[in-house]
Formats: structure tokens, C-alpha cells, sequence
């Protein structure tokens, strides 16, 4: 006899199936919310570099390199033309003012000053000579004077007499008139010829004046054509250190010519370039420091070129009190210039999160500091170890800061 098998239920019969598909629709359900929810990456936090948001000091400065330079580099040049005879000075010798450089020789100088001298002697022997003739004149002429005076004392006493023998009755009127018309007369031609004596007198002064004046002007002139042969002997304008000479035995060099550089060594200074970012806050004047082996040296700014150059502008420095030991030309130092004084403001380290981000956002580390989500932030002022945080973030909270090249497009960090 046959049994007759009942048949199972449809849900019993598929129940595999069912979870299968269950199974499914749940994984499918899980990716979906994944896709549409944030998207999270685990990160080691031994990775990465977390920092606390402070409300600390803020000033703000430029970190630079600088180059030690001499405070004064002073060029050399000819006075006079020449061909080189001689170097005396070495490069790299320490010299001091007034030690010969080298030695310029021109024949044609020469030559032009031997016959300036020869004419100079010439005019000197006619000097010589007009002033005997004038000496002679003079006293010729003071020979005259005395004769003259002579000869008014002699009518004087001559009219006296007649007078004297008017009264006596022993000469007529007529006789005393004709003694009185001769005086008068010979009395104003006397006063002619004194007065034409003081005249040739004062003339010949004069000429002999200006001769002597013609003489001292000439004698200057060859001494300063004497002055150009010394300078044919080129001398160190002041004392330092010779750098160079670009000259060599024989060469022709022209008059004003640059042949040499001397480094003035009594103190150094600074140079560095800053980028055009800064050039309408930096002026003379301002406080900069360079931090040695633990030891801080004060500088300030004396020269700014307002020049910009591949967006870059030049900038001086000296140093203000104590220098470090071991200052050389060429030697280089991190140089901190400061661009105010410091203030408070809330402010994070600096981390590579602003090239990533642009100081647009950031990674927030929550209370549990078990996640990190993005927050927006607003970024201010900057110094080489700071940025000022304006908004978005508050003292005591912590940001992660490093890192951010290997994030991704990551919403949450989940921190382990």
C-alpha cells in the first residue's frame, strides 16, 4: 500500500534561499549607506601629529638666510692714465690707509710736466728781472721825489727872502711880484710832479703785485702737475682687506678707471632677500635677531632696496650689540626680522595641513579623541612656527596637523 508524503510548505521548502537573499539584501543595504554616508579611514595615531588650539603669544616675523657681507665694499680707481709698472698689493692682504697699491708709469705725463717746469723757470727769470727793472725804477722815482722836495723847500725860502727885502726897501713891488709869480708857478708844478711821482709809485707797486700774482699762480699750477705724477703711485684710499686686482703688469688703464676692491673689516653686515609680499612692511629700522649655538645676536634693518627682482627685494642688516664669535664674509645665518610686537591670539603649530587644505578647513578631534571630522577654520596672520586661528577653533581643542597627504578625501579620521 502506498504512503501518501505530504507536501512542505514553500517557506520551508526555500528557507536557504531566503536567508541567502536576506543575507544580501542586508550586505547590499550596509554599501549603499557606506557610499552614502561619510566616508571614514582608520589611522594609526602614531602616524600623525596632533595639536592643542592655545591661547598663547603670537608675533609675527620672517625666517630668512642671510649672507655676512663687510659693512662697506670701496672700489678703487686711477687718477691718472698709465700703463701698469708694478703691483705692490697682494689680494686677500690686510692694507692700510695710504699703503701703495701699484704703480702707473705715462711718459707723455712726464714729458707734459718737464716742459710746464721749464716754463715755469723761464717766467721766474722774468720776474726776476722786471722786478730789478722795477726796483730801479723806484728808486729813481723816489730820487725824484727827494729832488723835488728840494727844490719847493729852496722856492720857499727864496720868496721868504724877497719878502724880507720888499719890506727892507732893497726890491721893488714890481720885483717881489715877479719873485711871487715864479713861486706860484714852480709851487703848482712841483704839486704836478709829486702827484705824477705818487702816481709811476703806485702803478709800479701794482705791476709788481700783479707779477707776483702771474708768478704764484703759475707755481701752483706746475705743483699741481707735480700733484699727477704722485698720483701715478695709486695708493689705498682706506684700510680693510684687498679682495682683488683686476689689473696686470703692462696692462693701459684710463684715468678713473676701477682696478681693485677694498673690504672695510671694522664691522659686518647682513644681506638677504625678502619676497615682494613683504616690501610695504618692511623699513628701515626694524629689530631682527640670528639665533646661534643657543645664543640670541640683535640686528635691525639700515637699507631696504625698493627694487623688486624675480618678486624679490633686497634687504641690509647690522648687528646692534655682540656678535658671535666666528662672523666671515660669506658665512650664513637664519635671520628672524620681526614685524611687530607680540600679541595674543589663538594659534595652532604649523603642519603640512595647509598646503593639503589651503587653511580652509581642518581635522577637529572630538572629546572622546576616538574620531576627527572636518571643521572649517579661517586662518590670519602666520610666523614660521605658527598660524593665528580667527575662526573656526577654540583654546583647548585639538587638531590634527600632519599627515594630510596620505587622508585622501576621508570625512572622519577613526583614531586607534
Amino acid at each position: 500500500m502506498d504512503i501518501k508524503i505530504e507536501k512542505k510548505p514553500w517557506y520551508i521548502r526555500y528557507r536557504y534561499y531566503m536567508v541567502a537573499a536576506l543575507a544580501f539584501i542586508i550586505f547590499l543595504v550596509y554599501v549603499i549607506s557606506l557610499s552614502l554616508g561619510p566616508r571614514k579611514l582608520r589611522i594609526e595615531t602614531d602616524n600623525i601629529q596632533i595639536a592643542e588650539v592655545k591661547n598663547d603669544k603670537f608675533m609675527e616675523y620672517v625666517d630668512v638666510e642671510g649672507l655676512v657681507q663687510p659693512i662697506l665694499t670701496i672700489k678703487v680707481n686711477t687718477r691718472e692714465a698709465g700703463s701698469v709698472e708694478r703691483i705692490v698689493g697682494e689680494e686677500g692682504n690686510m692694507m692700510k690707509q695710504g699703503d701703495t697699491l701699484l704703480i702707473l708709469t705715462n711718459p707723455d705725463l712726464i714729458r707734459s710736466i718737464e716742459d710746464q717746469r721749464d716754463e715755469w723757470e723761464k717766467q721766474r727769470i722774468t720776474y726776476k728781472e722786471k722786478e730789478i727793472e722795477m726796483e730801479q725804477k723806484s728808486l729813481t722815482l723816489k730820487q725824484q721825489t727827494l729832488q723835488t722836495q728840494y727844490e719847493m723847500e729852496r722856492l720857499r725860502k727864496s720868496f721868504g727872502l724877497d719878502k724880507e727885502e720888499f719890506k727892507m726897501g732893497i726890491k721893488s713891488k714890481a720885483e717881489l711880484q715877479v719873485s711871487e709869480d715864479e713861486y706860484e708857478y714852480k709851487l703848482k708844478n712841483t704839486a704836478l710832479q709829486m702827484e705824477s711821482l705818487k702816481h709811476d709809485s703806485s702803478v709800479t707797486l701794482i705791476r709788481k703785485e700783479l707779477l707776483r700774482n702771474d708768478l704764484e699762480r703759475e707755481s701752483k699750477k706746475l705743483r699741481r702737475a707735480e700733484e699727477r705724477l704722485e698720483n701715478l703711485i695709486v695708493k689705498v684710499p682706506t684700510g680693510g682687506q684687498l679682495s682683488f686686482v683686476k689689473v696686470t703688469p703692462g696692462q693701459q688703464v684710463a684715468s678713473g678707471e676701477s682696478i681693485a676692491e677694498i673690504k672695510v673689516l671694522d664691522q659686518y653686515k647682513i644681506h638677504t632677500s625678502l619676497s615682494e609680499y613683504y616690501i610695504d612692511r618692511i623699513t628701515t629700522g626694524l629689530p631682527a635677531t640670528v639665533n646661534y649655538q643657543g645664543k640670541r645676536y640683535p640686528l635691525k634693518i639700515t637699507k631696504v632696496v625698493p627694487e623688486v627682482k624675480d618678486r624679490m627685494f633686497d634687504v641690509d642688516l647690522v648687528f646692534t650689540g655682540e656678535m658671535p664669535e666666528n662672523v666671515r664674509v660669506g658665512k650664513s645665518f637664519r635671520v628672524q626680522i620681526e614685524l611687530g610686537q607680540p600679541e595674543q591670539a589663538i594659534v595652532i603649530p604649523r603642519g603640512n595641513f595647509y598646503q593639503s587644505t589651503g587653511g580652509q578647513w581642518i581635522y577637529k578631534i572630538n572629546s572622546s579623541k576616538n574620531k576627527a571630522v572636518k571643521v572649517p577654520l579661517t586662518i590670519g596672520r602666520q610666523n614660521p612656527l605658527q598660524y593665528e586661528i580667527t575662526e573656526g577653533l577654540q583654546p583647548g581643542e585639538f587638531v590634527v596637523v600632519t599627515g594630510y597627504d596620505t587622508f585622501g578625501d576621508a570625512e572622519e579620521l577613526i583614531l586607534k
